[in-house]
């Protein structure tokens, strides 16, 4: 399984972009989000980006990375998932118009 780790993008050049991961400086391919600018925060998988992201989903993106990891070392959540914890669960747009419409099955 690849995981999305949030980088911030400090300089770019071409499809290069420079970049910081938790305070260390790295190199990403910017082939797939030829949008990135400077400043920017993108979802890096194995050396390239995806996606820009807005700066507050990377903030809960790293938050929820950060939870596991503790977990993994045998440590606690925290609020890792804050944002989660008093939210109700919400069907995808297509499951609900389906709901919407008395569809209970296939």
């Amino acid at each position: 399984m690849c995981v999305g780790v949030p980088v911030q993008l400090i300089a770019v050049d071409g499809i290069r972009g420079d970049v910081i991961e938790n305070g260390t400086p790295g190199i990403i391919d910017l082939s797939l989000t030829p949008e990135a600018q400077p400043g920017d925060w993108v979802l890096a998988f194995l050396g390239a980006a995806r996606e820009v992201v807005s700066a507050e989903d990377a903030a809960k993106i790293s938050a929820a990375l950060g939870g596991l990891r503790s977990l993994m070392e045998g440590g606690d959540l925290g609020d890792a998932f804050a944002d989660l914890e008093n939210r109700t669960p919400e069907l995808p747009p297509h499951l609900q118009a389906a709901l919407d419409a008395g569809k209970t099955t296939a």
